[in-house]
């Protein structure tokens, strides 16, 4: 019977140790926190978005980095299969707009429950409050973990589920990064992913609070098709830009992403000549009125003033002595305000880690080290990422899942 030993107790850790006990392991889960699970309680707000339905097509479009890496893993426990375990586990479920699934209670503490029962009625052995600092290598293999306190716990294999960087007061603190350094692993430095955006343009601080529907923002690659482009809410804030498209486009752009440029559609559903035949419509029928009356009519006052004044027009300039040349001004302003960004908001703001250990060097198919032997890795400490959704949490589930395995057939 193998002896797995599993560093982290989030959902990557927990499916990786509930599935190598399922393999016929021993398992000892060692979490540096006083509780399991410490981070999927603030997942979805509290609520726990523990998976998407999306369709095959679709969930791997959602995936950001190294998707074809993740075929073994989703293949090992697809969506239906994270919904089918909790089911079974007494956590009953329900899905929501965009195919997000929550517990019907809303209650993040009720997956965590649900792990943590089965974990314990399997004979896991369970270690809160236990920091690991080092992995025990022997001839080419990794054969266990020492312990802060100097303990060494000896084991067939080791699964790495530490996770990444963000959110590092639920003790993601790139420990994993070391692990895998130390054992000749290459890493991808650890970037905010799914952050908010700080702009060089302080147009938007003014209107911050100010929540915009139905637009498009795009973030422009360097050949024609764009790094990211979607529709949908964004927020303005006291430092940038927020909400689901900002997030977004966050885990898209460069590395270095100081200077990138981000364009703002304010009414993807019309083309320029179809606002400027909306534009020309209006100018008529307000032809004694000033030009803030037409704008009022195409977005809220405060955007409307911030617009006119990115186009260098008085708002109590007179309709009727509006000019070409400023109408196509005022659609250029309406259909690609510029916003260049100064920076991401840090790891502590990010949902996500975009960074890693390097998936070149870990097998796709069993999440095994391709460096040492008796090594595994799974969860946020890989370099994968994805978008919200609920899709983050499935590939932790997954390639703790393959991982837990996967290590429970070592030393057989």
């Amino acid at each position: 019977m193998s002896e797995v030993v599993v560093i982290g107790g989030g959902a990557a850790g927990m499916m990786a140790a509930l599935y190598a006990l399922r393999g016929g392991a021993k398992v000892t889960l060692l979490e540096r926190n006083e509780k399991l699970g410490k981070k999927i309680y603030i997942t979805g707000k509290g609520r726990c978005n523990l998976t998407n339905v999306a369709e095959e097509t679709e969930f791997m479009g959602n995936i950001v980095r190294n998707p074809r890496f993740l075929f073994a893993a989703l293949s090992h426990l697809d969506n239906s299969g994270v919904m089918s375990l909790f089911e079974d586990l007494g956590v009953k479920l329900k899905v929501e707009r965009g195919g997000r699934v929550f517990p019907e209670s809303d209650h993040a503490s009720d997956i965590t429950r649900g792990l943590d029962r089965e974990l314990h009625r399997l004979g896991c052995r369970v270690r809160l409050n236990t920091r690991v600092t080092s992995l025990l290598q022997e001839e080419g293999r990794v054969k266990g973990v020492q312990l802060e306190s100097g303990e060494k716990i000896h084991a067939d294999a080791v699964i790495v589920a530490t996770g990444g960087q963000s959110y590092p007061t639920t003790g993601s603190t790139g420990d994993g990064w070391d692990f895998a350094e130390a054992t000749g692993h290459a890493t991808k430095p650890a970037i905010p992913a799914l952050t908010p955006i700080e702009t060089e343009e302080t147009w938007p601080y003014a209107l911050s609070g100010l929540s915009l529907k139905n637009v498009r923002l795009t973030a422009p690659g360097p050949k024609k098709k764009p790094l990211y482009s979607e529709l949908g809410e964004m927020l303005l804030t006291h430092f940038g830009i927020s909400g689901p498209l900002a997030l977004s486009a966050s885990s898209y752009l460069p590395e270095e992403s100081a200077g990138a440029k981000l364009i703002l559609d304010l009414k993807p559903a019309l083309s320029d000549e179809q606002l400027d035949q909306r534009l020309l419509r209006d100018f008529r029928e307000m032809s004694r009125k000033q030009i803030i009356s037409v704008m009022d009519g195409l977005a809220p006052h405060a955007l409307a003033m911030a617009i006119l004044e990115l186009c260098g027009i008085a708002p109590t300039h007179p309709v009727n002595a509006v000019t070409q040349e400023m109408r196509q001004t005022i659609i250029k302003n309406i259909k690609r305000i510029e916003l260049t960004v100064r920076r991401l908001r840090p790891l502590t703001e990010a949902i996500v880690t975009r960074g890693g250990v390097s998936v070149k060097d870990v097998n796709p198919s069993t999440m095994a080290s391709k460096k040492i032997g008796g090594l595994y890795f799974a969860g946020e400490t890989l370099d994968i990422d994805a978008l919200t959704g609920g899709f983050n949490l499935q590939l932790a589930f997954s390639t703790g899942a393959l991982a837990g395995s996967s290590a429970a057939q070592e030393g057989e």
